[in-house]
């Protein structure tokens, strides 16, 4: 079964852009979306050796590293935006259907 992309959504190949609802501060100036590019082995190795046994750090952790923003940008974001953010993520490293 083939997901619909939200329209908040945009996926091209080895990257994501995510719409926000409202503005939000990114490396110090206001921004409207955000992009996460597709992670790599090695970022995840070191979302974990950064984050511990922490699973929300080691995520914010990631996420930080592949938007290239700060934790405490992703930390300012509303939940809602947050979520996007980890479905933008979902769907970058999902299996292609089939």
């Amino acid at each position: 079964m083939i997901k619909k992309t939200p329209s908040w959504l945009a996926i091209a190949g080895d990257r994501v852009t995510v719409t926000l609802t409202r503005p939000s501060e990114a490396n110090g100036v206001q921004v409207d979306k955000l992009n996460l590019r597709a992670p790599t082995v090695r970022d995840m190795r070191t979302a974990h050796q950064t984050g511990g046994a922490d699973d929300e750090q080691r995520e914010m952790n990631l996420f930080a590293s592949l938007a290239e923003v700060s934790t405490k940008d992703l930390e300012g974001l509303t939940l809602k935006d947050y979520t996007r953010l980890q479905t933008g993520y979902f769907r970058l490293v999902q299996e292609d259907e089939l």
